[in-house]
């Protein structure tokens, strides 16, 4: 496991920061796990593909996450992206709530990972790697399965969720 824990403090300005990060425009996805015959799971933002072949995938879950441990201890994990009605699910596994399933549909996929009813697409990883980096862990996963459904996604900017079904081209300026 490699760790990042000693890296000197930064010297950005903390409030162009956040506002950078607030810019930034995501998917709005939910990591699960099973731990000890109970499923888990929290709200990440900080999801990526690493590759296509082989095919892998990282999150960033903060240490102080009450899912934290239960997805460190995992074997596997699943990453489900919301659809664009689902921004109350969102709400929901931001919670600190510890029955986080109990009143959301989902079923088992076939790795052994909760996947929840409606989201647009989810895949099923098992983890090859955990970074610790300060206050998060990385978590490599190796893609096991994916799928995905013909339903615009939930997205995340600024603080808030929109439907990803009302995104429109962008207007191209010709360069100077």
């Amino acid at each position: 496991m490699t760790d990042t824990t000693n890296i000197a403090p930064s010297v950005v300005d903390a409030d162009h920061l956040r506002a950078f990060h607030r810019k930034f425009v995501t998917g709005v996805t939910i990591v699960t796990t099973m731990d000890r015959g109970a499923p888990r799971g929290l709200a990440v933002n900080a999801f990526s593909s690493v590759s296509l072949d082989p095919a892998l995938i990282l999150v960033c879950v903060a240490k102080t996450s009450s899912t934290y441990e239960p997805l460190f201890r995992a074997e596997r994990f699943a990453v489900n992206l919301l659809a664009g009605d689902q921004a109350g699910v969102a709400r929901h596994f931001a919670t600190k709530n510890p029955d986080k399933f109990r009143d959301v549909h989902w079923h088992m996929g076939e790795h052994g990972s909760p996947i929840l009813d409606g989201a647009c697409a989810s895949l099923e990883a098992e983890v090859r790697e955990r970074v610790r980096a300060a206050t998060h862990t990385i978590f490599i996963g190796r893609v096991l399965a994916a799928t995905c459904l013909d339903v615009a996604p939930l997205v995340y900017m600024g603080s808030g969720f929109f439907d990803g079904a009302r995104l429109e081209p962008a207007q191209e300026r010709p360069l100077p």
